[in-house]
């Protein structure tokens, strides 16, 4: 069993950074592939970056050059650097962690772009 826990959502203004971290408890965390998926109103979560186990990572066409996803085994937690926001970034971003067939989320955590 993983628990994930979201932090460092909030507001920022256009232009501006924030940098979200996802905290795993359990073990095996370095087994696990991570993401990040965003939400919002009325729309399917959206795969935002992923990172394999490997350190191999991927990321959705609207955020690529913005957007760094990493991962710190020994701390058991995954990041998410989120430069040049835009509004259309506002979200709730939840953290995922995958392994084979087994998937765990996060409660999310919100970010607003806005002036």
């Amino acid at each position: 069993q993983v628990q994930l826990v979201e932090s460092g959502g909030g507001l920022v203004q256009p232009g501006g950074s924030l940098r979200l971290s996802c905290a795993a408890s359990g073990t095996g965390f370095s087994r696990y592939a991570m993401a990040w998926y965003r939400q919002t109103p009325g729309k399917q979560r959206e795969l935002v970056a992923a990172i394999t186990s490997v350190g191999t990572t991927n990321y959705a066409d609207s955020v690529k050059g913005r957007f760094t996803i990493s991962r710190d085994n020994a701390k058991n937690t995954v990041y998410l650097q989120m430069n040049s926001l835009k509004p259309e970034d506002t979200a709730v971003y939840y953290c995922n962690a995958q392994l084979t067939i087994t998937r765990y989320w996060g409660k999310g955590t919100r970010v607003t772009v806005s002036s």
